[in-house]
């Protein structure tokens, strides 16, 4: 098995699910919009400084899921796919996607963004394999905490090495595409990292490491 393995948000996609999930709570009057903009751009901020606090940022995101129950935040998730996800698609992106399939490459998703917002957008662009940060569910319901390990930084090293671990497989080959400074370390774990239109501090240590750089943006 080669992997080829994806960031999510602003690489495959041309923004980001987590903060938009945010934005549609507030326009959804699920959350009070003023505050809960001003929060989530301030998070928003600290992820492209490479300054987030995984844990009290995913609290954010997930307290308010406690709110409702499966049914309900379903259906609200797809009103999202269709209103925020879907306008976010990329065709470079699909054709990328498909260049890595048509050479036998298994194809996975690794993203700081929890599985909740995560799995569908996964399988609307067909990759079975996907690595997010985990919500706690007790009794069927949200608890707006965080399960195991944050998917984020050096949490997607260790959560990729579990993957690999439990599936008896390797990095050998392996290719990482990713926009963000926050993804240094496992860019620095693969044979073939890919800065894809990245923030000034991974394009920096992308050009001092020669990595290669390009563009998904249509």
């Amino acid at each position: 098995m080669t992997l080829a393995i994806f960031d999510l948000d602003n690489t495959l996609l041309n923004g980001d699910s987590d903060h938009a999930w945010g934005v549609f709570l507030a326009a959804q009057g699920i959350v009070d919009a003023d505050a809960h903009r001003k929060a989530n751009d301030q998070f928003y901020q600290d992820y492209l400084n490479g300054e987030l606090d995984v844990f009290r940022y995913q609290r954010f995101v997930l307290e308010p899921l406690a709110q409702f129950s499966m049914d309900e935040l379903h259906a609200m998730r797809e009103r999202f796919m269709a209103s925020h996800v879907q306008p976010m698609l990329q065709t470079k992106a699909a054709e990328l996607l498909q260049h890595h399939r048509s050479q036998g490459h298994t194809l996975m998703i690794i993203t700081a963004t929890n599985h909740f917002i995560t799995r569908p957008i996964a399988d609307l662009l067909g990759i079975e394999h996907l690595i997010a940060t985990n919500p706690e569910v007790v009794n069927g319901r949200f608890t707006g905490e965080v399960s195991g390990t944050p998917s984020f930084q050096g949490g997607k090293v260790t959560r990729l090495t579990q993957w690999l671990s439990e599936n008896e497989e390797t990095l050998d080959g392996a290719w990482f595409y990713s926009d963000s400074i926050n993804d240094a370390p496992l860019l620095e774990q693969v044979a073939n990292p890919v800065v894809v239109d990245p923030d000034p501090r991974l394009e920096a240590m992308a050009r001092e490491r020669g990595w290669p750089v390009m563009s998904l943006r249509d």
